[in-house]
């Protein structure tokens, strides 16, 4: 029989630590080849598919359409190679109808196996722990449903499931971005039993021990200096006891009497999710940390709207609105710098960048998302309308890639397709700064001292109050509209 080997949902890059199945590409019993998509997943970031490096036959599949796996869960099975004499490292090699990929500009090698330490057991308990194993006997392995033998996780004395890592050895832990969670709030991860694959301990286990209270503690098993205070009052509120007090023996609380919880409110519950839970966790982000400001003014389009007119009519590649607009936004920055930055909050500084990375707004089937033009600064209005129509295809379709979603220095945002007027938009941390752009429509406008019917725009600028003031803001919005209403004023800047 071939050698059934286990293709694991690889890390894909960009901090992303879980993902969802949206939708399989081989059935079970397909034949598949090296380096072939099987699935299609959802991250924070983007819809990908996923390569599988093996060659062979598909026997087992795990998570349905719609399940959301960690980083490092098994996707699926596939039996390549012949039969190998015996297991161990050639047996591998043997059976290496495999590549190095598994994404291209995230890929990673074939699984290493998991090394672990062995504690001695105390010289006075391994006479008890070789009759506890002799009375317990050995479990068999699990198999599943396709008939593959897969190791069951380790239980404690009462079988109530995995249990928590070790007191010495490497904890597993699915990311550093865990890892370092566990560390800032205190939380000690040998104390944690992983709801993971294999017992590996997910974000979600570090946050559930934060909610249940566990006392923070040191990097070397200690209490932490809270604990040691006696300021630490845990998610209870309780105090404890007060510096210089002897340590006492913890005691349980009473048991309380809780009210039932309510029940749950009616209607239909769409999870945040992958790119929608991504958009949310950014926009609460930017509410809670940027003092942002908005000012707004009505400009003449009709100038402008008259020379793309003339531009598209002089025959070659058509050229957006949007494009002018993003000319636009480049030339501004460039007289006023302070508004493509970010702030380093923990070195109390504002950041001015050299490059103009724009990001435009673009709503699709999985939400509103912000595709990056690069180098926006050293673009003609034709190659901005092409790169703009490229991403605008790429974020419809669910193909764009995490580099091209990330990365933006400022953004513009043409809310003016909804039919709107005008908007205060949340700026896209970490950035700096958004500009609005309304709809362009007829109205009465005094031209030239007379009045006339004339296409009108909104233009709103919603920015960090700690990059700039007002001063600086408005004069960027005003250039913005000058070119806009008389677009030879940028002849001066091309």
């Amino acid at each position: 029989m071939a050698q059934v080997l286990e293709f694991k949902l690889p890390d894909l890059g960009e901090g992303l630590t879980e993902a969802e199945i949206v939708r399989w590409l081989v059935e079970v019993g397909d034949v598949v080849t090296v380096d072939q998509p099987v699935v299609e997943v959802e991250t924070a970031k983007a819809t990908v598919e996923v390569p599988c490096p093996y060659g062979g036959v598909v026997t087992a599949r795990f998570g349905e359409e719609g399940t959301e796996l960690p980083v490092g869960a098994p996707l699926l099975t596939v039996a390549v190679g012949e039969p190998s004499a015996a297991p161990g490292p050639a047996a591998a090699d043997r059976a290496a109808d495999t590549s190095g990929n598994v994404l291209v500009g995230y890929g990673t090698g074939a699984p290493t196996a998991r090394r672990r330490r062995v504690r001695p057991a105390p010289a006075g308990s391994r006479g008890r722990a070789a009759t506890d194993a002799a009375g317990a006997g050995t479990s068999a392995p699990a198999t599943n449903a396709a008939g593959i033998s897969r190791s069951a996780p380790a239980t404690d004395a009462a079988g109530a499931g995995p249990s928590a890592p070790a007191a010495d050895g490497p904890v597993p832990v699915i990311s550093p971005l865990v890892r370092r969670l566990a560390r800032e709030n205190g939380v000690d991860l040998r104390r944690l039993a992983g709801s993971g694959p294999e017992g590996l301990i997910l974000r979600a286990d570090v946050e559930n021990a934060l909610r249940a209270g566990a006392a923070p503690v040191g990097a070397d098993g200690t209490p932490s200096p809270a604990v040691q205070a006696g300021t630490w009052t845990g998610a209870t509120g309780t105090p404890t006891a007060a510096a210089g007090t002897p340590p006492t023996t913890a005691t349980a609380p009473a048991p309380t009497t809780e009210p039932a919880p309510a029940a749950p409110a009616p209607g239909r519950r769409i999870p945040l999710r992958g790119v929608r839970g991504a958009v949310a966790d950014k926009l609460s982000r930017s509410r809670a940390e940027i003092p942002d400001a908005t000012c707004w003014v009505d400009a003449d389009a009709t100038e402008l709207m008259r020379t793309r007119a003339a531009m598209n009519a002089a025959g070659g590649p058509k050229i957006s609105l949007l494009a002018l607009l993003a000319r636009i936004c480049t030339a501004a920055l460039a007289r006023y710098p302070q508004l493509n930055a970010t702030v380093d909050a923990q070195a109390r500084e504002v950041v001015l960048l050299d490059r103009v990375h724009l990001g435009f707004a673009a709503q699709t089937d999985r939400g509103l998302v912000v595709p990056v033009v690069r180098d926006a600064h050293a673009r003609d209005a034709e190659s901005l309308t092409a790169e703009f129509a490229r991403l605008t295809e790429a974020a419809r379709a669910g193909t764009l890639t995490p580099a091209e979603l990330t990365g933006g220095t400022f953004t513009l945002n043409n809310y003016g397709v909804f039919g709107v007027d005008g908007s205060t938009p949340i700026i896209n941390h970490p950035e700096a700064a958004m500009l609005g752009v309304g709809r362009i429509v007829p109205k009465p406008w005094v031209h030239e001292g007379e009045l006339a019917v004339r296409q009108v725009v909104q233009l709103s600028l919603t920015f960090d109050h700690r990059v700039c003031d007002g001063g600086t803001a408005g004069g960027f919005l005003r250039y913005v509209a000058d070119c806009v209403e008389q677009p030879a004023v940028l002849l001066r800047t091309l």
